[in-house]
């Protein structure tokens, strides 16, 4: 499972998919608008794998960074071959946040995120507990609106599915594919109504002893 993300505030900025090239590089898929301003030369990267990788607990620093037929393509310090490349693909890079910096367009923190209360047509379904990362995408992990602590859905962080972000109104809009918040409340329905039926049937009479 991914390492927990280190407890100072971070920005996600990248995965790294694929090795390219014999000399160590490898091509990033970008979570930020400026990769240029986040990926000069010395640029020091947090990185996000699974604990029984050999980089885990250790950070990545940008030797080099450029576009390769469109393609953002970066290489690392101590990293110089192929093997070693392939040894980071899918981890995802986290710099520490910068206060001061403006803030880019479609990207949050964590803790913006969580609290938030989650909106579908106008009604309040749930609320933001948790954020999870994983090397496809990220989750925010919703408790349904008058549920139990372990009442918890899955929601893709896609702009399809999320298209509004209101830190500042705390609240989050989405439009999910039909199922994704009714699955559990059907469920809970099918249990009771299967009860109510059960509690409804006149118990079986006894046979008569001759």
């Amino acid at each position: 499972m991914p390492s927990a993300e280190p407890a100072r505030a971070q920005l996600r900025v990248g995965r790294l998919v694929k090795a390219h090239g014999l000399k160590g590089a490898l091509k990033i898929e970008l979570y930020t608008d400026d990769p240029d301003g986040r990926f000069v030369p010395g640029a020091e990267f947090t990185l996000q794998v699974p604990s029984a990788s050999p980089w885990h607990g250790k950070t990545v620093t940008v030797k080099e960074f450029r576009w390769m037929n469109s393609h953002p393509v970066a290489f690392f310090e101590d990293v110089e071959d192929r093997d070693a490349a392939e040894s980071l693909v899918r981890a995802i890079l986290w710099i520490d946040e910068d206060e001061d910096a403006p803030a880019e367009d479609d990207a949050w923190f964590d803790h913006q995120l969580v609290g938030l209360d989650v909106v579908r047509d106008g009604v309040i379904v749930g609320r933001i507990v948790r954020v999870d990362h994983f090397p496809a995408q990220d989750m925010l992990i919703v408790r349904r609106a008058g549920g139990a602590a372990d009442d918890e859905i899955l929601v893709p962080f896609v702009s399809a599915i999320v298209p509004e972000v209101d830190v500042v109104g705390g609240r989050v809009s989405v439009t999910p594919p039909a199922g994704l918040f009714e699955a559990l409340a059907d469920e809970t329905e099918a249990e009771v109504d299967a009860e109510a039926r059960a509690a409804a049937q006149p118990a079986e009479a006894a046979p008569d002893e001759d």
